[in-house]
């Protein structure tokens, strides 16, 4: 125990005390900013102080920040309650709301008063009230010798003592998060509001601009936004959906700059970065980008082509496929970029560099070689041990839980199936209303053809790729029974198989649940499914979990280390979807030699990429009145009328929807992407090509106004002008 106060302490002083470090690197924790941030911060042209940012003795910017759907970031733009996120955040629920007669995503929607808003059911947004360091009590009774079981057990143990024994009100909730690989832990009061409604969307044509092709890439011309409202009870504080609810008045919204940006303007994004690994050691970084990254890759490439082909011939299939789409070409194309990233700035050289200084001061004490001198040749063992189990679960998962939507569906009714098995037909009846739900909700966008063909290309990478140990003999042996051709495979299983037949299972579910139950094991896709899934459970999943949990043991030590090794250095806890304050600058870039980006687009450039009628770069022949005519009203600048720009903040999946905040704390900007090269950032940040894209605030306003004309939701908007002061 007297470690691991000593640690919870030194991190404290240690950082205080390190030079500065460059602007744009880091996720930092809000409360921390006064002791390590704020020098640098207004050096680097911040005008507000720390307490402006977080606060919670009075309102701050942390106020007007929430949690969008716990996936997202969204930020409150009005005293009314009107919250801001990006179009890919809020795309379900456009979907959901959308029918090919009212198709919302094609053509936009806009509530032009408050009763025409769109109810969300399971929509939520979650504010942080406060946080406190919680790391001393955690860490109560644990010592340096005890075994990772043990030691966790006593973290647990005393996290929910502190959960209990926290002062909340009754509708707020506690949650405590561990950092520094679980060597600090935090503590978090949330307040949440589960009336989220629709308010405003542009047509995919400007919120998806570019879809695919501009994905994760810098020039940008995507106006990705869309406009909800949270609604409160009529005491202000959360509630479920009413029609006598109110809209929240938050204890802070964002107010709104018009003055725009110019290059090396200090910028501030808030939000929930999901997660990112920026301490791994150089063998699991080479592991990532040069073994498993380029599996997923090339399973994904199978999959898109075909999704692809089936949107572009029928429209209905456009508007089913098109979050499940842009969910596999989302990480898809950062996996690309990322190998693309580390492989330019040579990040895993650099790691080896670091880890060979860090053996060198090993070396030269003789304590911390006795304590830390086995750390990495241990991990580098793991990994390589790691390795062939990683393989073989990266192929299984991407085929299996990822990609055919048919073998999705069996993975979820095991679950049921299991429950069944193991308490009988009453535990499914008292799931039913739930099995039901999912159901619908899979087959009402589920396309039985594209997914069979998915299925045929990527079995056959399962038969010939995945190593023979751990594939399942009754999926050869039925292979083979169709003659080893992956097509009249996947034509077997998808005719014989009630799964594919959404109106056949959902009628026997509801005529019959404990007969569907016990017919699902004689089910052809069902018998596929689950025994690939069991014989990858049994034979990959769980080796490779043991080893897993060695490793993060270890890399929990490493962290240690590195913070004791290296006093000189600056390092921040790594992004686990709590709020984080990450700051930068207006900034092009220069990937290579040949390429050189500035920090801003236009919207001639979206008249310069249009082409009619293609799914990514077709736009409404309103706008293009609008950009011909430079009719920009109040938003353009110097007769054009600006779209996106890019900075130096270190964002992660989970900053989709944070507000880019000016030296004034007003809203400038809304993230919502990473230049390609710089996606690379969930593991190892470079200033020289990590830049995040956000869509310009006047472009927002622009298409809310003068677009769709509901200038009624810029006037409750705080409209300022900080750079005339």
């Amino acid at each position: 125990m007297r470690f691991f106060r000593f640690f919870a302490a030194a991190i404290y002083l240690v950082l205080a005390c390190l030079p500065l470090a460059k602007g744009g690197e880091g996720m930092w924790l809000p409360m921390l900013l006064k002791e390590l941030n704020e020098g640098e911060m207004q050096a680097m042209g911040m005008k507000m102080s720390a307490e402006d940012i977080y606060s919670v003795n009075q309102g701050s910017l942390k106020d007007a920040i929430v949690s969008f759907g716990g996936t997202c970031t969204g930020e409150v733009i009005s005293s009314q309650g009107l919250v801001l996120t990006n179009h890919h955040c809020g795309f379900g629920q456009i979907q959901n709301h959308s029918t090919v007669e009212q198709n919302f995503l094609q053509d936009g929607f806009w509530a032009m008063k408050k009763s025409d808003e769109l109810a969300n059911p399971g929509l939520f947004v979650t504010f942080l009230v406060r946080m406190e360091d919680v790391t001393e009590m955690a860490l109560t009774g644990v010592t340096d010798d005890m075994v990772p079981r043990d030691r966790q057990s006593a973290i647990d143990k005393n996290l929910n003592q502190i959960r209990q024994s926290t002062v909340r009100e009754p509708y707020q909730e506690v949650s405590i998060r561990p950092f520094y690989r679980g060597n600090q832990y935090y503590l978090f009061v949330t307040q949440t509001y589960r009336d989220v409604r629709l308010v405003g969307a542009p047509p995919s044509s400007i919120g998806k601009f570019g879809e695919d092709t501009d994905n994760w890439v810098w020039p940008r011309h995507t106006g990705d936004f869309s406009l909800f409202r949270i609604y409160a009870g009529k005491d202000g504080l959360p509630a479920e959906y009413s029609e006598n609810n109110v809209p929240l008045q938050s204890e802070h919204h964002l107010p709104i700059s018009l003055d725009g940006v110019s290059e090396g303007d200090f910028t501030l994004v808030f939000g929930y970065p999901g997660r990112t690994d920026e301490y791994l050691s150089a063998s699991a970084m080479s592991q990532r980008v040069e073994v498993l990254n380029p599996i997923r890759i090339k399973i994904r490439d199978k999959s898109l082509a075909i999704l692809g082909e089936a949107m572009r011939k029928d429209p209905l299939a456009r508007l089913q496929y098109a979050s499940k789409q842009r969910r596999i070409a989302n990480s898809w194309k950062k996996w690309i970029g990322e190998d693309l990233g580390v492989k330019t700035v040579g990040a895993i050289n650099k790691r080896k560099e670091m880890e060979a200084e860090f053996k060198k001061r090993l070396a030269a004490n003789p304590e911390w070689q006795g304590k830390y001198g086995k750390l990495l040749p241990k991990l580098d063992a793991l990994y390589k041990e790691l390795e062939p189990l990683a393989v073989s679960r990266d192929y299984i998962s991407e085929i299996s839980s990822r990609n055919i939507e048919l073998l999705q569906l069996v993975n979820t009714l095991r679950g049921f199936q299991s429950a069944y098995k193991r308490s009988g037909i009453e535990a499914i009846e008292r799931r039913k209303d739930r099995l039901v739900a999912y159901l619908e909700d899979f087959y009402k966008d589920y396309r039985p053809e594209p997914d069979k063909q998915i299925f045929a290309e990527l079995m056959a990478i399962y038969y010939h790729e995945v190593n023979p140990a751990h594939v399942s003999t009754f999926v050869v042996d039925q292979f083979t029974f169709t003659g080893k051709d992956f097509d009249a495979f996947a034509n077997a299983v998808y005719e014989k198989s009630m799964l594919t037949k959404g109106d056949l299972v959902l009628s026997a579910v509801n005529d019959n649940l404990e007969k569907f139950m016990t017919g699902l094991e004689g089910d052809f896709a069902y018998q596929i499914g689950a025994d690939m899934m069991a014989v990858a459970e049994r034979d990959v999943f769980q080796p490779a979990s043991k080893i897993e949990e060695e490793i993060q043991w270890l890399e929990q030590q490493y962290m240690q280390a590195l913070l004791v090794v290296f006093p000189e250095r600056r390092f921040y806890p790594d992004a686990n979807s709590t709020l984080r304050v990450t700051y930068g600058k207006v900034e092009g870039y220069q990937p290579n030699d040949t390429l050189k980006y500035g920090y801003q687009t236009y919207l001639d450039g979206v008249a310069a990429k249009y082409i009619p009628g293609d799914y990514e770069f077709d736009v409404p022949a309103r706008l293009l009145e609008l950009e011909k005519k430079k009719d920009f009203g109040p938003y353009g600048q110097d007769g054009k009328m600006p779209v996106c720009f890019i900075g130096s903040n270190h964002t992660s999946g989970g900053n989709s929807g944070s507000p880019a905040i000016d030296a004034y704390g007003n809203l400038i900007g809304l993230n919502f992407d990473r230049a390609w090269e710089g996606t690379m950032s969930d593991i190892n940040y470079d200033p020289s090509i990590c830049r995040n894209i956000m869509v310009d605030i006047r472009y927002v306003l622009f298409v809310v106004d003068k677009f769709a004309g509901a200038g009624h939701l810029v006037e409750e908007m705080t409209l300022v002008h900080p750079k005339k002061k």
